[in-house]
């Protein structure tokens, strides 16, 4: 871990897209367009931890979507 990681004391929260893709914001700071709020906060190692608990496909919904609908026409 490098000193700058270890020093970091920012409170993060995890962002979530329309898209199901995830993304830490700093707590005092108002959401990005179109991101909301996951429901997890606390510091970046614990963020990141939970979004490589939860975002276990990496792929975008809409591109999940479309491989469903394309695999049941099989």
């Amino acid at each position: 871990m490098s000193s700058t990681e270890a020093e970091d004391t920012t409170i993060y929260k995890v962002v979530v897209n329309h898209e199901e893709q995830y993304s830490i914001w700093p707590v005092e700071r108002e959401n990005a367009f179109g991101w909301r709020d996951a429901g997890k906060s606390g510091l970046k190692a614990e963020c990141l931890e939970y979004i490589k608990e939860v975002w276990t496909d990496m792929r975008p919904l809409s591109l999940r979507k479309k491989m469903e609908v394309t695999s049941t026409k099989n």
